[in-house]
């Protein structure tokens, strides 16, 4: 099989590498020594063997459906236009949830190298938003290889303090090694797991491959060995270095590494890449929003107003909820790691419907791929706990608010009983 596109190995690994390395390397691996202890490193070490079979399941629906739309759309071909909907319904959510605390992640960055507190860190959170507002309403993007080339720096860096600081650091903070018992390593798993989204995002690029049968195989190999490196390094280094609750665990990292030339590398690096990110998927769930309401999945007038490239009813929002949220998490009232595992949840229900999906379209070897990762899968699910609550909250005030406004809409023709279908299709090209 050729492709028509111009991608290679190596840009093709990088782009891998960029769609999972973010934000969330500032601040989710110390969440993870905090929930576990030196046994998280067992949650990394399983995360990664997880992380083969998805990468490949993943790999193989982008080959066998070559559609653009994603994950949701893999859902859909699978599972059906409801739970299309839901899959839709869920990515949303995980943007109202995950926003908040990305902000405030770079916020605390910055608050850590002007010597400022937690008000300085809300008001830096609710700046990136207004940046993200003006950006998106002006139509203006952060292009996919501008985040590579921010991920691919944050890698890095990453990299070298971690050569730095294990020396030194070497076995320190070893002791006692499952300080919470063996049961929070899979808490640890859960929070760990939104580093380890993203293998489903490159799916529906494996037709812009030159050659997608040989090379796709390599970027995928070449991906998953230095998101191995990088994670095992970095694990290994938060352990050692970890101080009690850090709110700036990467910058005391980089101190470690760097000096204090390190923490405003952290800082810089957390305000360009929590700016992006932000940028991107706010604009990218705003339009899905306005999607999904166009077909009754969620309130009709969030997909309302005059057709621009970035919906400003869903945007404004989105924006509304997470900038009350982000004073609220400063302040205590919510805690970061609550937002972290809320979010990852809904991203471990996304996983689990796009598998259970898979092992329906997929056949042979990658069919028992597809359901040994959703065993996986489906066992970190478990450790989500209550916070399972949220999917399951989402998908009822999805499913629930479609039937009843399909109940009080009266159809023109037969043709619109198609119209979810037709329009889940133009729903998954967002995500």
């Amino acid at each position: 099989m050729t492709g028509s596109g111009t991608l290679g190995v190596i840009r093709g690994a990088a782009l891998y590498v960029g769609a999972l390395v973010g934000p969330g390397l500032l601040l989710v691996p110390a969440l993870a020594v905090e929930a576990a202890g030196p046994a998280s490193i067992v949650a990394w070490v399983g995360l990664l063997v997880l992380s083969a079979p998805l990468a490949i399941t993943f790999a193989a629906l982008g080959a066998r459906l070559p559609i653009a739309g994603g994950v949701a759309a893999y859902v859909r071909e699978g599972l059906g236009e409801r739970a299309g909907g839901v899959t839709g319904a869920c990515f949303v959510a995980t943007s109202l949830l995950g926003a908040p605390a990305v902000s405030l992640i770079g916020g605390y960055y910055v608050a850590d190298l002007t010597g400022r507190g937690r008000a300085t860190a809300a008001l830096v959170g609710l700046a990136m938003f207004a940046v993200v507002v003006a950006a998106n309403a002006l139509g203006l993007r952060v292009a996919s290889s501008l985040q590579v080339v921010l991920s691919s720096a944050l890698v890095g860096v990453v990299l070298v303090a971690v050569l730095a600081a294990l020396p030194s650091h070497g076995s320190h903070g070893w002791r006692p090694f499952a300080p919470r018992g063996w049961w929070a390593v899979g808490s640890a798993a859960n929070i760990l797991m939104w580093l380890f989204i993203g293998w489903e995002a490159m799916a529906q690029l494996v037709g812009e491959f030159r050659d997608p049968a040989r090379q796709l195989r390599r970027a995928v190999a070449l991906a998953f060995a230095v998101i191995a490196i990088l994670y095992v390094g970095l694990a290994l280094a938060t352990i050692t270095t970890a101080t009690h609750s850090s709110k700036v665990p990467l910058a005391d990292l980089l101190a470690v590494g760097f000096g204090p030339v390190g923490r405003d590398v952290a800082a810089g690096l957390a305000v360009a890449l929590t700016t992006g990110t932000m940028n991107v998927y706010m604009g990218g769930s705003a339009r899905l929003a306005a999607h999904l309401a166009r077909e009754s999945v969620l309130p009709a007038w969030l997909g309302r107003g005059a057709p621009r490239s970035v919906p400003l009813r869903p945007l404004v929002a989105l924006v509304v909820a997470d900038a009350l949220l982000t004073p609220a998490l400063a302040a205590g009232a919510v805690s970061a790691a609550t937002l972290v595992r809320s979010t990852s949840a809904c991203f471990v229900a996304v996983y689990v419907l796009a598998l259970a999906s898979a092992t329906r379209i997929l056949d042979g070897t990658i069919h028992v791929l597809a359901a040994v990762a959703l065993a996986l899968v489906s066992v970190v699910a478990v450790f989500s706990g209550p916070y399972l609550a949220v999917p399951v909250a989402v998908a009822a005030l999805t499913v629930g608010g479609q039937t009843a406004r399909r109940r009080r809409v009266v159809p023109a023709s037969s043709s619109s009983s198609d119209s979810t279908g037709s329009a889940t299709n133009v729903v998954t090209r967002l995500i």
